[in-house]
């Protein structure tokens, strides 16, 4: 599986961005996917997932209400609406997915064995 993230840019505080994470080559064993990010000084976090069967969404405590994980099927493409930003936003994002297992633990890097190269947000006036 190959992931190519893309959408993230300079917004000003208050903007809104949405990511996107186009999936290609063999997707069948995906169950779900993921975002996360790192920001400048502190560990790469997890942001958001989503199951690719079902559509059930997960998201990080402190970023529910903010952001909106979505999938299109058809385009195998994950999309990652971010509202209301902060420079307290500003980072590197990661799309990444995930293999079939029986235990997903959506927020859990070492779930995901593909991963993107990351799109650059940056919140700043």
């Amino acid at each position: 599986v190959q992931l190519q993230a893309s959408g993230g840019g300079l917004v000003q505080p208050g903007g809104s961005l949405r990511l996107s994470c186009a999936a290609s080559g063999d997707t069948s064993d995906v169950l779900g996917m993921g975002w996360f990010r790192q920001v400048p000084g502190k560990k790469r976090e997890f942001v958001a997932a989503i199951r690719w069967y079902d559509g059930s969404t997960y998201y990080a405590l402190a970023l529910e209400g903010r952001v909106t994980v979505s999938k299109d099927n058809v385009k195998n493409t994950m999309y990652l609406q971010m509202n209301n930003l902060s420079p307290e936003d500003t980072g590197v994002y990661y799309c990444a997915s995930a293999p079939w297992r029986p235990d997903y633990e959506v927020d859990k890097e070492p779930e995901y064995n593909y991963w993107g190269q990351g799109t650059l947000v940056t919140v700043s006036s």
